[in-house]
Formats: structure tokens, sequence, C-alpha cells
């Protein structure tokens, strides 16, 4: 179970500082509610899907209209005076659209908000992928085979050195999947095929890579995350596994644990502490069965979905990220309730049926690995039912739309 500290008072906290949540969804709905039962006012902007708006919780919300970008939206709503209720708000980015937008205009921002310890550079390093590699091996971490693919002559030159499956990954995700729908191109052994992606992504103007696909159920990924300052202190160690992806292989997470890993803690460590990190950071390995390694698959300088899981365990994580964002005494914790799992229902049995189909799962083993039924909802709470209304409603709207 979780261990926090005795001498931190959750009632004598200063809760002055606004927070202002920049997209996300489910991330961004667990420190609106965190935040705002806490007594901080908690604000949120973002398109229709941020959850953290429809909550009781949020004491306003800016949300960015359909015909309009959300960095245009943000430079009329963060650069201009017409909200000056926002002024030394805490800026919290929930997705890399928001971490972009705040990198890109860190030093404009940093006059009116509060943001934490951070360098635009590190940020703008830890979005671009190909980057991420490359940190991670100045700092002595391990990472899959990458090449790049920004013309022919890469293309030319890598067809002979590379081995299937691999993956077309995009530089920057958020706008990879803007323009397809889905995060990177998986090719099994083709590599007219791979040609053929990697020209459809320069056709819409998008940088990309070729990085091998580490062999391997989805069950070998994990991750750490920490937060350091400006002192360059890590303020805690947290890590989790993932059970179950889908689309298998490639999707996002349906079904996370809490679990302790210390080779994934070390490995984070060596990391964030190896290219000079400070602030809030989380980083995703995979273990590669062919030589029992821990390779960076990606990493983040923000919240991740997975953060009512955390905090429900005991981490609190967020607590820890305000208070030393704001110069205060944080919350510490030494251990966490590793009986938690974090479960998204549908897409799991779609996992479960892409498994069996395969012969990589039985419905016995499925079945046993739900129990103990200890799930955390990523979404749904009696406390607060708006979010699922609004998120029910929004999925009903799309399905009638899609059928006319």
């Amino acid at each position: 179970m979780a261990s926090i500290s005795t001498d931190f008072n959750y009632d004598d906290m200063d809760k002055s500082t606004p927070v202002l949540i920049m997209g996300g969804r489910e991330n961004a709905l667990s420190l609106v509610r965190r935040f705002g039962a806490a007594g901080i006012i908690t604000r949120v902007s973002g398109p229709r899907d941020c959850w953290g708006m429809n909550s009781r919780f949020c004491s306003s919300s800016y949300p960015v209209p359909r015909n309009q970008s959300d960095e245009a939206f943000w430079q009329q709503l963060l650069l201009t005076d017409n909200h000056p209720e926002l002024d030394n708000s805490l800026l919290i980015p929930g997705s890399d659209v928001a971490i972009n937008f705040i990198a890109t205009n860190r030093d404009k921002l940093q006059s009116r908000f509060l943001m934490v310890d951070n360098t635009a550079e590190m940020e703008l390093a830890l979005l671009d992928k190909r980057q991420t590699l490359k940190l991670a091996k100045s700092a002595g971490v391990a990472t899959p085979n990458f090449w790049d693919a920004r013309n022919e002559n890469d293309l030319d030159r890598i067809r002979q050195s590379i081995v299937f499956p691999v993956m077309v990954k995009p530089i920057t995700s958020h706008e990879f999947i803007r323009v397809f729908g889905q995060k990177l191109f998986i090719i099994e052994k083709d590599f007219d095929k791979l040609a053929e992606k990697v020209r459809l992504s320069w056709s819409e103007n998008l940088e990309v890579m070729v990085i091998e696909m580490i062999p391997g159920p989805d069950s070998q990924l994990s991750s750490y995350y920490t937060y350091i300052d400006k002192h360059h202190q890590s303020h805690f160690d947290y890590t989790k596994c993932i059970v179950r992806r889908y689309p298998v292989n490639r999707g996002l997470a349906c079904f996370h644990k809490n679990t302790w890993l210390p080779d994934t803690a070390n490995a984070g460590r060596q990391f964030f502490q190896g290219i000079g990190f400070t602030g809030f950071g989380n980083i995703e390995f995979k273990l590669d069965p062919r030589d029992n390694v821990l390779k960076v698959i990606e990493a983040n300088a923000r919240f991740t979905a997975a953060q009512e899981m955390i905090v429900q365990s005991g981490a609190p994580i967020d607590f820890i990220y305000y208070c030393v964002a704001t110069g205060q005494p944080a919350p510490q914790f030494s251990s966490y309730n590793e009986n938690l799992t974090y479960w998204y229902g549908l897409r799991d049995l779609l996992a479960f049926l892409q498994m069996k189909k395969s012969g990589s799962i039985t419905t016995r083993q499925w079945i046993q690995s739900l129990f103990p039924f200890k799930h955390v909802s990523p979404l749904h709470s009696f406390n607060d039912p708006y979010p699922s209304i609004a998120a029910i409603t929004a999925r009903v709207e799309k399905t009638v739309l899609n059928l006319l």
C-alpha cells in the first residue's frame, strides 16, 4: 500500500495559484477533479474531447471552436489581454499540441504565467521522436535501431540494412495523428510498402523515420515517471506496466497495472539525469527478448492517460507537481498500491478477441487476468457524472453522423 509522508498537511498547502490545464483527455479529467476538489481554482481549455471541461470541478472552460486549431485559439486566449482572470495561472500541458505551444511561446508566456522549470529546447526535443532516441544514446540508454527517411537517398541507403518488421514513425506524433488518425504505420516485410508509406507521409509534409519493431507482447512495455526540480533533485520515482493494448502491438493501452520495476526505474533515472532534464517527465521502454535489455520507445514532458490510476494508488504526483512549481514543500511517497489496474473494458475485450484469434491468449486466461477486480475507471465517477454523459453523447453523435 502507499506510504505518504506524515509531515505533509494538504489543508495547510497554499492553494492560491490557479491552474489552467491545456488539452488532454483522461489526464486532464483526473487533474481537474483532484485540484478542484482540493479547492484550487482549476480551468481547462481544449478541443471538444477534452473531458476535463465537463467536470463539475472545472471552474471555467475555454473550448476550442470546431473550425479553429488549438494553437490558434490559445494564441488569442493566452497571448492577448482578453482574459485577465488567467493571469498568474500555472499552465499544465495535457497534450503534445499544448507542449509544442508552450515551448514555442515560452518567452512570451513566462511573463504572465507560471510554468515548470524546463527549457523550450528540452520540451521540443522530447516531442521529436528521433531526437529522443539520440538523447537516449547520448545518456547510454539502449534504443531500437532506427534510420532516417528524409529523402529518396535515405530510402536507397536503408534498403539493404533494415530488418522487418519495422514502423514508419512520425518525428512529431500529434501532427501525424491529425492527418492519418493513427500514430504510425507498421510494415511487416515489404520494402515497396515501406517506401509507399514514407512517400505518403512526405506528401503531407510530415517528417518520418523508420524504426525496428521490438518483438514480443505488449506486456513487455513499462514506464517510469519523475519530477526533477531546478536544483536537479528528483521528487519521486514511479513505474507501471502495460498488460494489453488495442490494436495489439500498435494501439493505445487498454489495461495498465501499477507495479514497481527497479530496472525500469534505473533506466529512467539514467535517461533523465543523463540529458540534464528538469520538470515533470515520463519515459516508456520495451524489454527486448533478444538481449533482455530495456529499450526506449518514447518520452513525454506531461501527465499521461494513466494519471487517475497513479494517484488512486497513493502516488500524489499531481500535488507534487503543483507544490514544486509553486515553490512549496511537496508531499512524498515511498511506495504505492500495486494491486490497482486501469481498465478500458470495451477496448480490452477487442484486444482479447484479436489475441485469441492469433492464439496468444485463451478465454480462461483473459478472464483470470481481470481479477482481482480492482480497476480504476479512466472516465466514470458517481461523484462527477457529467464527463461520462458528455463522452457518451459525443460517441452517439459521431456514430449517427457516420451512418448518414
